[in-house]
């Protein structure tokens, strides 16, 4: 199933998700029009050895590993890589937002990244491999939407035989892409960070499940409250 857009109409305009989209897509376009796209993988790349290097910078020619938690969310390794996150970005961030506001999704977007590499860090602690891409901060958005938007409506595009269109409930659509994740851990020829997916994802859901909750429970208390004190009792 491939998402092409969701019927959940924002009060709001997505700054962040925007501003987030316009900067992955410029450093994409500087890595291939600039012979640098092996050095900018490899330098500003999330490798989950160098965290516990002491002459990380010797040893591993790389970014302060701590930044690079944050630089490897921009950072794509090619146009499917670029065109799948931004998809996902464009199509699930702006109602999140819309929810958090515009800092509280800034940090919680660049949180989820950071946990997601953390995840990856921790099952596959020995790798010198690079992490790139937005993937895993952009699972941390999925799992938000999960929770807050469960019934929203998602136009999917299902290739079987014939290309065709469904509506489908957002939380079939990313249940399934969650198990999916689980799916292809067994995978040993695949280059995707499976594991960062899966952590990203279950940040998403936990902050809502915690915060949000929270929230809209203090939300729905005052207004029961302010009824009750209506001319109409």
């Amino acid at each position: 199933m491939i998402p092409l857009y969701d019927e959940n109409k924002t009060k709001t305009k997505s700054y962040i998700s925007f501003l987030i989209l316009i900067i992955c897509s410029l450093v994409f376009f500087i890595q291939i029009s600039t012979n640098t796209n092996a050095f900018i993988i490899n330098y500003f790349g999330f490798k989950p050895k160098s965290l516990l290097s002491y002459e990380t910078f010797n040893t591993f020619n790389t970014f302060n590993p701590f930044l690079s938690l944050i630089t490897s969310l921009f950072i794509h390794g090619g146009w499917i890589h670029l065109l799948g996150n931004m998809l996902y970005l464009w199509i699930f961030a702006d109602n999140v937002e819309d929810e958090f506001g515009h800092q509280e999704f800034l940090i919680f977007y660049l949180s989820a990244g950071i946990f997601a590499n953390l995840s990856q860090f921790i099952f596959d602690i020995d790798s010198n491999i690079p992490v790139v891409g937005a993937s895993g901060a952009i699972a941390g958005v999925l799992g938000a939407y999960l929770y807050l938007f469960p019934k929203a409506k998602i136009v999917v595009l299902l290739p079987f035989l014939i290309f065709f269109t469904i509506r489908v409930p957002a939380f079939a659509l990313l249940i399934f892409w969650f198990f999916y994740q689980f799916i292809n851990l067994s995978n040993q020829e695949s280059n995707v960070a499976w594991l960062a997916h899966i952590g990203g994802f279950l940040f998403g859901l936990i902050y809502c499940i915690i915060l949000k909750k929270k929230k809209r429970e203090f939300v729905k208390g005052k207004s029961i409250l302010l009824r009750k004190k209506g001319p109409w009792d």
